[in-house]
């Protein structure tokens, strides 16, 4: 079982180099990122952007410019629809997002005529996080794609969950479902959610899944806060694989502080496309952008 955001890398190697597709690719922490996935032998690089800005970029980051082939384009949509239409193409297997904003990047991957998105799909933002503060990886949804996601979207949510878990080596993933309390609160949309969505996974309705919920942030993650809130019979509580989050909002929230407050570190990529799909924030480290493509890598299926 994969252990640590260093793993995903080594494993990600050994399956050989795969064809990265980047949509407007000339910031230095993604051309580092990029270059240091090319060095480690996970990728062949495909950069769509300015020419002559990932030039400069290069030279002052020490980049050695031959390990890209490049697509020169100025404007950063039709860096995305290029990316894009190669990957729908065939001629990449990731792609992933540069300098682009996020909004312009889900745009290229949600048009009807590009080919990425299936037909009445769910898309949904998984991340792999690793803290010092915590005993394993933590698998978590959805920090970026769906604001207020409906009771189908989190079934959806739980099935990539459990597949990025997969790719960890666990077969059989503990998913909390966070909300503010964990009593069952009629008024309260996610703990009724919750309360059904663990009763389904009791019954094999969710797959291969121990899912256990409502619960609050502080039982999902410590046991002892589970025992002395005499939470009983939860094989979840105080070691959860997987949080799933009720909105948008409370992930994110959750996401950045684990990464800026606590030094913890990560991976991020988005699911229910027809290939992976590095999504990361335009402010995010080489580091977290290295350990996403390989991620995204480790996803490409065989």
């Amino acid at each position: 079982m994969i252990q640590h955001l260093t793993e995903i890398v080594e494993e990600a190697r050994k399956r050989g180099k795969k064809r990265l597709a980047v949509a407007y690719g000339q910031d230095s922490h993604t051309l580092a990122a990029v270059y240091e996935a090319y060095k480690k032998g996970l990728v062949e690089p495909t950069l769509y952007g300015d020419k002559a800005v990932i030039e400069q970029v290069c030279s002052e980051n020490n980049i050695d410019i031959k390990a890209f082939n490049i697509v020169n384009e100025t404007n950063d949509v039709k860096c995305v629809q290029q990316a894009v239409a190669a990957v729908v193409a065939g001629n990449a297997d990731v792609l992933m997002k540069g300098l682009v904003s996020t909004d312009k990047y889900m745009r290229g991957i949600l048009n009807k005529d590009a080919g990425l998105f299936p037909p009445k799909g769910v898309l949904s933002h998984v991340s792999i996080i690793e803290m010092p503060c915590y005993h394993k990886l933590l698998i978590i949804s959805d920090v970026a794609v769906i604001p207020l996601p409906d009771f189908k979207q989190k079934m959806k949510q739980i099935g990539y969950l459990a597949q990025t878990a997969k790719l960890l080596g666990i077969d059989c993933p503990k998913i909390a479902c966070i909300a503010p309390s964990e009593q069952v609160l009629t008024s309260v949309v996610s703990s009724t959610d919750g309360a059904i969505l663990a009763k389904m996974g009791d019954r094999g309705q969710l797959g291969n899944v121990i899912v256990d919920g409502p619960l609050s942030l502080d039982v999902a993650l410590y046991k002892e806060v589970a025992e002395h809130k005499k939470v009983k019979g939860s094989s979840v509580a105080g070691d959860p694989d997987c949080l799933l989050f009720p909105n948008l909002e409370s992930a994110n929230v959750f996401f950045k502080s684990t990464t800026h407050l606590c030094g913890g570190e990560l991976a991020a990529m988005v699911m229910g496309t027809n290939v992976p799909c590095v999504l990361t924030s335009r402010g995010d480290t080489s580091l977290t952008k290295l350990y996403s493509i390989a991620l995204a890598c480790l996803a490409v299926k065989k």
